[in-house]
C-alpha cells in the first residue's frame, strides 16, 4: 500500500500512543494519553515511534494496494493485516513467540491503520495567499 508521508507519521504515532496507554503507571493512573504525550521529551517520543515503526513499517508498506475514496481512511480486513504481519515477521522465533509477536503486530497495525487521517483530494487543496 502506498501511504504518505503524513499517513505514515500519523499512523505510527497512534500506534507509539497506543503502546504508552499500555504501560501500568498510564493504565493506574488512569492519565489520559495525549497529556502524556505531550509531557515527553523529543527524544522519550522519537524513542517510541523509532521502536514501533520498526516494529510496523514493514506490514504498512507491504499491505496489499486497494482504492481509498477521498473523505475515507484505507480499510483491510483482518486476514489480510494477519497475513501480510505473518510474511514480515522472522522465521527465527520459536513457535509461541512468534504467534505472540504477529497477535502484537497485528494489533500495532490495526492501531495504526486506526490513526491514519481520512484522504484528501489533492487537485481540491486549497494553497493560501501568503505562500
Amino acid at each position: 500500500m502506498r501511504f504518505t508521508e503524513n499517513e505514515l507519521t500519523k499512523a505510527v504515532t497512534a500506534a507509539a500512543k497506543t503502546v504508552v496507554a499500555a504501560q501500568r503507571h498510564v493504565r493506574k493512573d488512569k492519565l489520559d494519553v495525549d497529556e502524556v504525550w505531550n509531557s515527553m521529551t523529543q527524544y522519550q517520543r522519537f524513542q517510541f515511534l523509532d521502536g514501533v515503526g520498526d516494529q510496523i513499517l514493514a506490514a504498512l508498506v507491504a499491505l496489499p494496494d486497494v482504492e481509498v475514496e477521498i473523505g475515507t481512511r484505507p480499510t483491510f480486513t483482518d486476514a489480510q493485516i494477519r497475513e501480510t504481519v505473518e510474511s514480515t515477521v522472522g522465521s527465527d522465533l520459536g513457535r509461541v513467540r512468534r504467534a505472540a509477536t504477529i497477535v502484537a503486530r497485528m494489533a500495532l497495525v490495526q492501531a495504526a491503520l486506526a490513526g491514519v487521517p481520512p484522504r484528501q483530494d489533492p487537485d481540491a487543496l486549497i494553497v493560501p495567499d501568503h505562500l
